[in-house]
């Protein structure tokens, strides 16, 4: 593998376990327990469907023995009719065998995928910063797959198998115990040419694996940057990396490919060595046998349940591949599931403990004391608040109040932890020491759900959902638990001035909402989040962002929109643009992870400060 594949595999793709693993079947069985009855009945049918197919031999032993060899047509009719029943039986019984079977995996997979999802939904940004979607995606279907695979070729495949041929030898032994030892003389060459494929076919999956993973990962990367790639004129050197790529994983199923086509081969050629050892040991004394007839019949009855007993053995190499890839999607998939995010503390004073070592962490402030200087109540309260991502600090003492029914502006250079803030008080990360409080009650004592109804933030990146603009609006009382009239949209659409762009599309709320509002402009996104959080009607609004990137056409329906959305309402304000925050209640500004100035935006200017020089650095930037 090359040194390019190898830096795409996603860390740990290469570790490889086993075809078959009983701890993680275990963890598997709390999707399959809930459909037991299609299991057992499955269960059940596996041996009669056994004994069917296995008694058909034995009625054409008699049927040459008793009626052919001796020239006796009397019964041979109904052996026949019995022959073509036993058939018709195993028909009928594998039919409904493979129906419960099927069914089975189908009902467990449904509910494998939702219980992924509704984890996935749950997890907070931590979590997505560590597990690329592409990696995600893998999981909840590929996976998924794979392991439906092995309910239909794989585990009950090979258990059948197991039954069938014990149940063969039995037979075969019960009917002549040395035909059966001379039989049984190339088992050993069987077990070596099995283990041999067995080892060749998991060191090829580990590569290919691991490949896929290099592909995937290549074709994600430059499908979600295409417009770079076209726009430098990559195409023709990424699609050189690509077939490089590609061709390696092509390559790395030639040993598998050569592993069950040697199996394959040697398995028929084994199976044909021990027809002819049981066809030489009888003819030895063939012509000295009492009963010639019985001994032909016996050869007859052995060679087909020898073939019967290399089937399974001959398909066994595309039964482990399946095996090896569930048992793997399983390991995958269970590693997922148990990714486990902080639970709210047991207390409001204690927050981000585990992350914080020793660090001692402040108490929420208790909500009476909730209160400014001016006896305007606090809405928000961060006091003290430290964090880090990873080993690198981002906020460092961060204390500061957002009165209620006031707008807090925060700004700063890039890095300086703004955006950080807002995912601290949103929960999508846990603080490392201090608090958080909202009415002077500590966020960690609030439900996810209650906090986020309480505070909505509308971002630079409007994310927008397949549907219709009613459809994208409405969000935002769904959230809150409620359902938007078409008349409440309709008015918080004209609220933000969205009314005016929207009635250039003749559908108007109708009008289709493409994958990540693409049929949308930039500023149609935004006025469209307005909407939608308009329509949520939340206690706290943080704006983050949320004007940086306008078509100057819609600027001032932008900014009508801001207006709008802000009035009568605790704001938090995110900006790089400070003309959009000039007349903020306070402005807070950070450096490096801490608050060195705060006042008004006249104050802060004669001040000379930081501030002041960001406003001169904006100046000139907009000149």
């Amino acid at each position: 593998m090359s040194a390019a594949e190898g830096s795409r595999a996603p860390a740990g793709e290469a570790v490889l376990g086993k075809a078959y693993d009983l701890q993680l079947m275990r963890r598997l069985w709390r999707f399959v327990r809930p459909h037991w009855r299609l299991a057992l009945i499955s269960a059940c049918l596996i041996p009669i469907t056994i004994a069917f197919e296995l008694a058909q031999p034995y009625l054409v032993k008699l049927a040459i023995v008793d009626h052919i060899a001796v020239g006796d047509p009397d019964g041979l009719e109904w052996l026949a009719l019995g022959f073509l029943a036993l058939v018709a039986a195993q028909a009928a019984s594998s039919f409904f065998e493979q129906w419960a079977i099927q069914l089975l995996g189908q009902r467990s997979m449904h509910d494998l995928r939702l219980a992924i999802y509704d984890h996935v939904l749950g997890r907070r940004a931590a979590f997505f910063d560590r597990m690329p979607v592409g990696r995600l995606m893998t999981r909840m279907t590929n996976d998924i797959e794979s392991i439906n695979e092995m309910f239909a070729a794989g585990v009950v495949t090979l258990f059948a198998d197991a039954i069938k041929m014990i149940a063969i030898a039995s037979i075969m032994f019960s009917l002549d115990w040395q035909l059966t030892l001379v039989t049984f003389v190339t088992l050993p060459f069987l077990f070596l040419l099995v283990n041999y494929a067995r080892g060749a076919m998991r060191t090829s999956f580990r590569v290919i694996r691991v490949r896929l993973a290099a592909m995937n990962a290549f074709v994600q990367e430059h499908l979600l940057g295409i417009k770079v790639v076209q726009i430098f004129r990559r195409e023709d050197a990424a699609a050189g990396e690509y077939d490089l790529i590609n061709a390696g994983h092509r390559d790395a199923y030639l040993v598998s490919i050569r592993a069950d086509a040697a199996m394959y081969a040697l398995v028929e050629a084994i199976g044909i060595l021990a027809i002819a050892l049981v066809a030489w040991w009888a003819a030895r004394d063939l012509g000295a046998a009492p009963n010639t007839i019985a001994t032909v019949g016996l050869v007859v009855v052995f060679i087909e349940y020898i073939n019967k007993f290399f089937i399974p053995v001959r398909d066994l190499s595309a039964k482990y591949a399946v095996m090896q890839g569930a048992m793997a999607a399983t390991e995958r998939i269970v590693e997922l599931l148990g990714t486990a995010e902080p639970d709210a503390p047991a207390s409001p004073t204690v927050a981000g403990s585990a992350a914080a070592g020793s660090a001692s962490v402040a108490p929420a402030r208790p909500r009476a004391a909730a209160a400014s200087k001016d006896g305007v109540g606090i809405a928000v309260a961060f006091d003290h608040v430290e964090f880090a991502y990873g080993d690198e600090p981002v906020l460092r003492g961060v204390t500061l109040d957002v009165p209620r029914g006031k707008t807090v502006a925060i700004v700063g250079a890039t890095g300086s932890g703004k955006s950080t803030l807002i995912k601290l008080l949103t929960r999508l990360y846990e603080v490392d020491a201090g608090t958080i409080a909202i009415d002077g009650t500590d966020i960690c004592a609030l439900p996810p759900s209650e906090l986020r109804r309480r505070v909505t933030v509308v971002s630079q990146d409007a994310a927008l959902f397949a549907g219709s603009v009613y459809d994208n609006v409405a969000l935002g009382a769904v959230a809150s638990g409620r359902t938007a009239s078409r008349e409440q949209v309709a008015q918080a659409v004209s609220r933000v001035g969205l009314d005016r762009l929207l009635a250039r599309r003749p559908e108007g709320l109708d009008a289709p909402v493409g994958l990540r509002g693409a049929s949308f402009s930039a500023g149609e996104r935004q006025l469209l989040a307005f909407a939608r959080a308009l329509v949520r009607d939340p206690e706290i609004l943080v704006l983050d962002e949320a004007t940086a990137h306008v078509d100057p056409e819609a600027e001032e329906l932008i900014e009508r929109g801001v207006d709008e959305l802000m009035r009568g309402r605790t704001t938090l304000v995110i900006a790089h643009r400070l003309s959009t925050i000039r007349h903020a209640d306070q402005i807070v500004v950070l450096e490096r992870g801490r608050v060195v100035e705060r006042g008004t935006h006249d104050e802060l200017v004669a001040r000379g400060g930081v501030y002041a020089q960001l406003e001169r650095t904006f100046h000139r930037a907009a000149r």
